[in-house]
């Protein structure tokens, strides 16, 4: 008799040829590689450092792409946009100590959005590694512990013959929901040393699937069929997992509402008569929110920014899914369903049956009064021009083109008022809500999906912490438009402090002359206003390779309304 857990890989009769006689000149490096190469990586991110030399001497002779970026943590940015864009595992090779510690609130974005980065990551030789203090550079006492709190797993390797291990399950973790960013740690020894092992040929990773349990999806049904005021809430776990359109045929056959999150953005279309789209920080949505009798959240936690800044108070039946086990019933009680966002909805679709009757103009009419609403209350604070300006990015970006979005007051309104067109086509910082994201974060997407424009937004001061990367954007005609809102200030922080203090302290910046700059990079540049905007930010986002568009403005935030709970 035959059993599942009998059946093994057999070698192709290539792979065999190529185990038995290996090339000449492979080292440990050649292993992390072919293992890559394996697993289906075709492009590495990386900034060169002593302790991983030996990986950039494999990839130089591999046909994987290698882009180098100025600085590591820009280089974790590209990673994880690229992981999000196209679905894959990115690898991102960070050399020892400083160079990996530099990575670290790049991969705190990553594990927050859910984007899988395989961080491999150099070590100093084994004989220093366990606590021993031999000086060599870069040492660190315990590297991986930097790593364990923000990373989704750890991984490492010891011998050259755990390097495809290693690499693999490292792999198979990062794909697995919910995605997430996971580290691997190589000593350079182990990189330096000749392989004494066969060439790596194939790698099998196939990530984990996390279905609903079936008495739960029943009960998660029932209620659903049975409410009078159901509103669904759908976050990034939607996005990550590609159920838009499965969320899109729950929506219209209940005849639900969708309010998506920040996070969300995309996951529901924006112009649907059922989309409340993603007004969060205003008391009219966070009120039909607690009126709802039964509240579906999908691939949310209902934290901080989706809940109105915890002034939420659900009065109904809430009934929550996650991949994320940690964010099931963190913020309210719940029916918790642990589960793929798209297997979960397939299986309510499924147990649906028959429908139950709603009606579909009422819902339709509920959204059009909340947005109503809405809508009266941000027209009587007197942002036009705020409303003019993301009027004129919507307008110049193609709809198919992703946008990259900075810690910024734009990128604020934009969480709430901007139209992505299309799912996966707008990220931000509002992850973890670091600065320098964007424009990294945009030359990544324009390594995944050359040729179509991309378009990165930040303020004057989050743009210094990215503008050495004009040079890769130049390097590797990189077809992103950069805007630089430059308002001489770190200007939402300006903003807050002056609403609680009365007047700002340490948030003014005496900037450069981001026109300047940027030619001096070569990379073209245009000081814009207003009124020129829409026509300037298309014509560069038209013409290929990088570009930087500036816009002189100091823009306003509308009031919030979680401070009147």
């Amino acid at each position: 008799m035959t059993h599942d857990h009998d059946l093994v890989l057999r070698p192709t009769a290539a792979q065999t040829e190529a185990a038995l006689n290996p090339p000449p000149g492979r080292h440990g490096g050649d292993m992390v590689v072919e293992t890559l190469a394996g697993l289906g990586a075709t492009t590495v991110f990386t900034l060169p450092g002593q302790h991983v030399l030996p990986v950039l001497d494999a990839l130089r002779r591999s046909d994987l792409r290698t882009v180098g970026l100025r600085v590591e943590n820009n280089a974790a940015f590209a990673a994880d946009a690229y992981g999000r864009i196209t679905g894959e595992a990115a690898p991102l090779l960070l050399s020892t100590g400083p160079g990996a510690l530099t990575a670290l609130a790049a991969l705190q974005e990553a594990a927050a959005a859910s984007s899988p980065v395989l961080a491999i990551c150099g070590q100093v030789p084994a004989d220093g590694l366990g606590g021993r203090r031999r000086g060599h550079l870069h040492e660190l006492e315990d590297q991986a512990a930097a790593f364990r709190g923000i990373v989704k797993s750890v991984h490492s390797a010891r011998t050259q013959s755990q390097i495809p291990t290693a690499i693999a399950e490292a792999w198979r973790s990062a794909l697995t929901v919910p995605f997430g960013p996971v580290y691997v740690e190589i000593p350079y020894d182990v990189l330096r040393e000749p392989a004494r092992v066969p060439v790596v040929t194939a790698a099998d990773a196939t990530p984990e699937e996390l279905p609903p349990r079936p008495e739960l999806t029943a009960v998660a049904a029932d209620l659903l069929a049975r409410a009078e005021r159901p509103v669904i809430v759908a976050g990034g776990g939607v996005v990550r997992s590609d159920a838009s359109g499965k969320l899109r045929q729950l929506a219209e056959k209940l005849a639900v509402p969708v309010v998506t999150t920040f996070g969300g953005k995309g996951a529901f279309p924006w112009t649907h008569p059922l989309s409340l789209r993603s007004w969060m920080e205003d008391r009219h949505t966070t009120d039909l929110l607690e009126d709802a009798d039964v509240l579906l959240v999908v691939g949310s936690g209902l934290g901080e920014l989706s809940s109105n800044y915890h002034t939420f108070a659900p009065r109904g039946t809430i009934v929550q899914i996650d991949a994320d086990a940690g964010k099931l019933e963190a913020n309210h009680p719940a029916l918790g369903i642990h589960a793929d966002a798209r297997l979960a909805l397939q299986a309510l679709l499924e147990t649906l049956e028959p429908v139950p009757a709603r009606d579909d103009d009422e819902a339709a009419r509920r959204v059009r009064e909340l947005l109503d609403r809405v809508g009266a209350r941000i027209a009587a604070q007197g942002l036009d021009l705020e409303q003019e300006v993301l009027a004129s990015v919507r307008a110049a970006l193609p709809a198919g083109s992703p946008s990259f979005w900075d810690m910024t007051i734009l990128s604020y309104w934009a969480w709430s008022a901007f139209d992505p067109r299309r799912p996966n086509t707008m990220h931000s910082a509002q992850g973890a809500g670091g600065l320098g994201y964007a424009f990294p974060s945009a030359l990544g997407a324009a390594v995944a999906e050359p040729g179509l424009p991309v378009l990165a937004v930040s303020g004057d001061g989050g743009a210094l912490y990215s503008v050495a990367e004009l040079a890769t954007a130049r390097r590797h005609q990189l077809d992103v438009t950069w805007l630089i809102v430059d308002d001489g200030g770190y200007g939402i922080l300006r903003e807050y402090m002056t609403d609680a203090y009365g007047e700002p302290h340490g948030t003014e910046l005496a900037g450069p002359d981001f026109v300047a700059l940027a030619e001096s990079f070569g990379v073209p540049a245009v000081r814009t206003g207003p009124e020129q905007l829409r026509a300037d930010l298309s014509e560069a986002l038209a013409t290929p390779g990088p570009s930087v568009v500036v816009l002189p403005a100091t823009l306003r935030m509308f009031a919030p309304t979680h401070l009147e709970s």
